[in-house]
């Protein structure tokens, strides 16, 4: 059988430090991500879907919120979707899961709230073997009544559960949503499909996270994220044969820079700009600047990086900014005396001393007072 590994869907996630035009985009790419995956296990002749926990964000989703995944995943009546709550979503009295089955699950979606073991698809040749979360952190391994769980003689037993098979340095007896290494063995599994962590990962041959459909951080831009696993298994003692797809649609990005001239400044705005050249509104990057430019390369920064790859990216993040190194040609703009020059040299002492919020404000200004001289010069020689 074929079956598609996904997980840590997370609908509903808040991108802090995305602003109000490009949150809803990215919050909509993560329902849009269900319909990628969808059409992939179609392709691929996959019969399940299996979400290893994680599907919403947070625990009281709005009611829009909390349909919107279910009505992707009705659009494929051929597919059965088995879902497990996950740290994020944990199975609560009373809250979403609870929700969800008093309004009513369409026939191919199964909510697995308890550890019973199930049918995977109507053939009934493999069976799944849940484990999801009751509480956001379980003392212990989730998946420990795996080893004990009933199936029929001969199915395949495929292992569904969400948590870390590390402990970051907790002692085992505090350990949380801590999973076994060897529970694919010990539960003889055919497959272990995990989430928690978002990125793809092999830990063993029967053991796999999937990591999220759409990448939602910068830290995953190139760990494995934005993708999902096709899992095929020919029976319950056979090796699974797993292939990575991407699901993704946006790329993420790290990026640094120390600009100290012109070439570096377009040097920059020439990597950014072939994270994908065919359409950079699909990037996100955070980039940290830092060095020293003259008021004319200063110039060329704003209007090729922050203004012009601002405008082009989905989202540009800055952190830090080079700061004014001016140059004798830079000065002999403003004239050899005069009020201007005076005022110049004045917002140049202010740019190289004192407080972060000084120096800004003065190479503002120095910039502005730029740009104006330059204009008026423009004007008297027409």
């Amino acid at each position: 059988m074929r079956l598609i590994h996904t997980s840590d869907w997370q609908i509903g996630k808040v991108f802090r430090f995305a602003d109000d035009e490009v949150l809803p985009v990215l919050q909509q790419e993560r329902l849009e991500a269900i319909g990628r995956i969808g059409r992939l296990a179609r392709a691929q002749g996959a019969s399940a879907v299996l979400v290893a926990g994680d599907v919403y964000d947070h625990l009281r989703p709005a009611e829009r919120t909390l349909r919107q995944p279910i009505e992707r995943m009705r659009q494929f009546p051929d597919l059965r979707w088995h879902l497990i709550p996950g740290n994020h979503d944990f199975h609560e009295p009373d809250g979403l899961w609870d929700r969800l089955l008093g309004m009513g699950l369409p026939d191919n979606v199964v909510a697995h709230l308890t550890p019973e073991p199930a049918p995977l698809d109507a053939a009934g040749d493999a069976w799944v073997v849940p484990a999801g979360l009751g509480r956001r952190h379980l003392i212990g391994d989730p998946t420990a009544a795996m080893d004990a769980a009933p199936t029929p003689e001969g199915a395949i037993r495929v292992g569904l559960a969400h948590g870390s098979v590390r402990t970051f340095g907790s002692d085992d007896a505090t350990a949380r949503n801590v999973i076994a290494l060897e529970r694919a063995r010990t539960a003889d599994l055919g497959y272990l499909a995990l989430g928690d962590w978002h990125g793809a990962l092999r830990i063993d041959a029967r053991t796999w996270y999937s990591g999220t459909p759409e990448i939602d951080g910068f830290d995953l831009g190139g760990a494995g994220g934005g993708q999902a696993l096709l899992v095929s298994l020919d029976g319950p003692r056979a090796e699974p044969v797993v292939t990575v797809h991407d699901t993704g649609r946006f790329r993420w990005a790290r990026d640094q820079a120390v600009l100290t001239s012109a070439e570096d400044v377009r040097g920059l705005e020439a990597r950014l700009r072939g994270i994908d050249r065919d359409d950079p509104s699909r990037v996100l990057v955070r980039l940290a600047v830092s060095g020293a430019l003259t008021l004319t390369d200063l110039e060329l920064y704003q209007a090729q990086v922050v203004a012009g790859l601002g405008s082009a990216l989905r989202l540009l993040r800055i952190d830090g900014a080079p700061d004014l190194a001016t140059s004798p040609d830079d000065l002999d703009g403003f004239g050899m005396a005069g009020a201007v020059r005076a005022a110049a040299e004045s917002l140049v002492a202010q740019a190289g001393a004192g407080d972060a919020q000084t120096r800004d404000v003065a190479t503002a200004a120095l910039q502005r007072l730029h740009l104006l001289a330059r204009d008026v010069r423009a004007g008297g020689g027409a």
